[in-house]
């Protein structure tokens, strides 16, 4: 039989019983048409569980004869026979240690070392290396030395996909084969529009992996690319997407708009894994999307027993990092609860504090787990594990000390010994925009007329800081910043820069909203100057005027 109706026949058939039916009707057949039966058994036996049939391939006397022949007879076979059987087989899980596999797999390596090999030769046979063998394999970086020499603008897709894969495992120092990528990564970024999901999928992972800082415009090329390709990226593929979005600090505004058109018609089928990578997305780059956080909450609630304790951390730490409650907010963290009395011990230390501490962010009280954070067994457990008592952990430590002495006085538990509280919140995301602090200062100065009337960066004994403070005696005059005595109000103004508020909104971000709330809870006013409020202010006179209003709303205004 000719080779073209034999793979017509061969891939119309669907059981391994009929393939070996109709292998055992032919008389001969070439190498080729042997190897692709092989591969044609691997597609409808084998899936991610191992073989369906075992038995019923593996001592098949036909499967058997195939196998002695490609065995006995290795020098003999077309570099397409050999490299096609090596494929199926290794899916049929044939023992890599077998003389089968020794037998083909010396011969590869002999055509290997006399150059014999074409492209797509070294790719099928790079491929197999690293099924079989992983990223240790000598002959790994045989294949891309041979591959150095070949001209890359003459290599399909796949050809260039498969490239990248050896480099991946192969490259073991930052600068090695650095050329060679330049010119792979040039190449690349001409045929960016013609990539499958698949394959834009691992090429992002590998330049990733790869370290390629510097191939801007093709990784550029490929997160525009790959907007489009939202719906048809397989869960793996879009979390390697969404790596190489937070890896090379990439934003696109059209591709958060994709993924809030994807998540929500997709949120029950997507694997815990791609929901989470959504979510770490999102809050990484400071993005509250509605649409996105709803749907997940709904996923959540319903599927949350699909979700490792990491996953669980993942999907709900942005609410409170991003100051976010969903519509089913009431349903979310029943949920949760009923996770964390199951599920308790399960957690890592710093993973539970972490996801406690986001849920103080929104006014979510974790009152009935915080004996145990509080315990001296749980302090010593996050102590021993990296990154230990750090000051962003007493800080969180604190804030849920601080959170139920303010807002749960029925809390009636065990508190945070003084040797495990911070002396002040580290809040390096609500760190101070100096230009705006300045501009503020200017017009405070304008407003008030001397410098002592008001202080800025104050420390407090509630470890929070204060961006700047007035005080006012009872009659409402303002008193010099250094008086002690007589301070019948404190006003705390809060300068909040962009970078206290989720991006491109002005929803403020958790940690900014409990302190502003805490401040409140402590006697503070709190006067909220947000950024997008005096952007627009030319002058000095027209700030102090601002402030005016903003902080003194019941008194004239300036008589200058």
């Amino acid at each position: 039989m000719d080779e073209q109706p034999f793979f017509r026949k061969l891939n119309s058939l669907c059981t391994s019983k009929d393939i070996f039916d109709f292998l055992s009707s032919l008389e001969v057949m070439s190498d080729t048409m042997a190897s692709g039966a092989l591969q044609r058994i691997s597609e409808v036996e084998a899936d991610d569980g191992g073989l369906k049939n075992p038995e019923g391939v593996l001592e098949n006397e036909v499967f058997r004869a195939l196998c002695f022949q490609f065995e006995f007879e290795s020098s003999k076979l077309s570099n397409t026979g050999l490299l096609n059987a090596l494929q199926a087989l290794i899916k049929l899980r044939i023992d890599p240690q077998s003389t089968l596999m020794a037998s083909l797999l010396s011969e590869g390596e002999e055509r290997l070392g006399k150059g014999q090999l074409t492209v797509k030769n070294l790719c099928a046979l790079g491929e197999t290396l690293i099924e079989l063998e992983g990223p240790s394999c000598a002959m790994l970086e045989q294949i891309v030395n041979h591959m150095q020499d070949k001209d890359i603008e003459k290599w399909s897709a796949r050809e260039m996909v498969m490239v990248y894969k050896m480099l991946q495992v192969t490259v073991r120092e930052r600068e090695q084969y650095q050329d060679f990528l330049n010119r792979l990564n040039s190449v690349t970024l001409t045929i960016v529009s013609q990539l499958s999901p698949k394959f834009t999928s691992i090429i992002l992972n590998s330049l990733v992996v790869l370290h390629q800082t510097r191939a801007v415009p093709l990784v550029t090329a490929l997160c525009k690319h790959s907007v489009k390709l939202i719906p048809y990226f397989a869960g793996d593929d879009l979390v390697n997407v969404l790596e190489a979005f937070l890896y090379f600090g990439h934003r696109e505004e059209t591709f958060t708009e994709a993924l809030e058109t994807h998540v929500p018609n997709s949120i029950f089928t997507m694997d815990p894994q791609t929901v989470s990578k959504v979510m770490q997305y999102c809050c990484r780059k400071m993005i509250l999307s509605k649409p996105i956080f709803d749907a997940v909450a709904k996923g959540f609630i319903s599927n949350a027993d699909r979700f490792t304790t990491d996953q669980i951390a993942e999907c709900i730490i942005p609410f409170g990092t991003l100051n976010y409650l969903p519509p089913s907010a009431a349903s979310l963290f029943r949920k949760l609860e009923t996770v964390l009395h199951t599920r308790f011990t399960h957690f890592q230390p710093h993973t539970l504090l972490n996801l406690l501490h986001s849920c103080v962010l929104i006014q979510r009280y974790p009152v009935n787990f915080l004996p145990k954070i509080f315990s001296p067994y749980f302090l010593q457990k996050l102590q021993a594990q990296p990154p230990g008592l750090d000051r962003i952990v007493t800080s969180q430590l604190t804030r849920l000390f601080l959170t139920v002495t303010l807002e749960c006085p029925f809390y009636e538990g065990p508190k945070l010994l003084p040797k495990y509280q911070a002396k002040a919140f580290f809040m390096p995301c609500s760190s101070l925009d100096v230009h705006l602090m300045k501009r503020v200062k200017a017009g405070l100065l304008y407003l008030l007329k001397k410098r002592i009337y008001f202080a800025s960066e104050v420390s407090t004994p509630y470890f929070y800081t204060v961006d700047i403070e007035i005080k006012l005696d009872e009659e409402g005059f303002v008193l010099p910043a250094a008086q002690r005595e007589e301070v019948h109000r404190r006003i705390a103004l809060c300068v909040d820069g962009q970078n206290r508020f989720c991006i491109n909104s002005h929803s403020l971000l958790g940690e900014e909203a409990i302190k502003q709330r805490h401040l409140q809870l402590l006697g503070y006013e709190v006067v909220q100057i947000p950024f997008f409020e005096i952007e627009s202010l030319q002058n000095c006179r027209k700030m102090a005027e601002y402030l005016h209003k903003k902080i003194f709303p019941h008194t004239y205004g300036l008589s200058c």
